[in-house]
């Protein structure tokens, strides 16, 4: 299959204008501190001679005074790290820092064994080179393959940074809707229960002392006679965070073959789609909030579990 063609692209630059208050810091302050520059990047930037003080090549030991100008190029002509394959993608947003699909099950975000070349990894790094840009693929967040829904993915490296800083600090905000097994009694409530590796099966998980902090909050959207449709929010993200909880409190996920295995004739896989993402905005600074509806599959669970009822 052809490549993508690779036109040539401007670079784009970050700019910082120095305030009263950051006068007397080195450049290396300023990209670290207001400008968010991850020092991993100030390496690259240094080598590619994309750091400018007062548009002159800079100097990171270089105080700055007030009203100086500190900018960082965000393209680095990085190596996108995978084969580019063209697939279709639901783009929810796209702008020059961040893409965020809406990305259907049975799909990996990204590849976790030698071979597979069609996760969705692999699909952004057409797109941006059909774009014109040599860059690496940056996933902030992953859901698992039969998950469906929001995924953020970061287009310069200074983004992804950024974007992580606010994952790590538990203000990416990320939000789904179950199917789950049972009538849920408490309207809405928090799961605080520590998970870790099932001993007898290291690639599942487990509620266990001594495990990972893990957070999860719920609360009821719709009951039916077997069945309740939850909104839950991740406050930690732990592998297989949802599932493992809604399984410790008795309501597994339905159609989930790893945790309770219920409802498997209602839906081929775990009844679990991100449906709503908020962020900063890497550069402009504004709230970004994103929504997906639910799929076909998901939507045909309900609307089957509303004719039973």
């Amino acid at each position: 299959m052809p490549q993508p063609s690779m036109p040539d692209v401007p670079h784009r630059w970050t700019e910082h204008t120095v305030q009263p208050d950051e006068a007397g810091r080195t450049v290396q302050d300023v990209l670290t501190g207001p400008m968010g520059v991850s020092r991993r990047m100030i390496q690259k930037l240094t080598r590619a001679k994309g750091l400018r003080h007062n548009r002159k090549p800079a100097w990171l030991a270089a105080k700055v005074r007030t009203g100086d100008v500190v900018a960082a190029r965000l393209q680095t002509g990085e190596s996108a790290g995978l084969e580019p394959v063209q697939m279709p993608l639901a783009i929810v947003h796209e702008d020059a820092d961040v893409l965020v699909l809406d990305k259907p099950p049975f799909q990996l975000v990204h590849p976790t064994a030698p071979g597979q070349d069609r996760t969705l990894a692999h699909g952004v790094a057409w797109h941006l080179r059909a774009q014109g840009l040599s860059a690496a693929v940056h996933p902030v967040h992953r859901i698992d393959r039969d998950t469906s829904g929001l995924v953020l993915f970061a287009r310069t490296g200074h983004a992804h940074h950024r974007l992580d800083v606010q994952l790590r600090a538990g203000e990416l905000r990320r939000e789904y809707l179950a199917l789950v097994d049972g009538v849920m009694s408490d309207d809405r409530g928090t799961i605080d229960a520590p998970i870790a590796r099932n001993p007898r099966n290291p690639s599942l998980r487990m509620v266990r002392d001594g495990g990972e902090p893990a957070v999860t909050r719920f609360e009821v959207v719709e009951r039916f006679p077997s069945a309740t449709l939850v909104w839950l929010e991740l406050e930690t993200g732990r592998t297989h965070q949802i599932r493992v909880h809604m399984l410790h409190i008795g309501h597994p996920v339905l159609g989930d073959r790893q945790y309770g295995h219920r409802g498997m004739h209602m839906i081929k896989r775990q009844a679990l789609h991100a449906a709503r993402l908020a962020f900063v905005h890497p550069s402009s600074g504004e709230l970004v909030e994103l929504e997906a509806p639910l799929p076909p599959d998901m939507q045909s669970a309900v609307d089957r579990l509303k004719a039973a009822g």
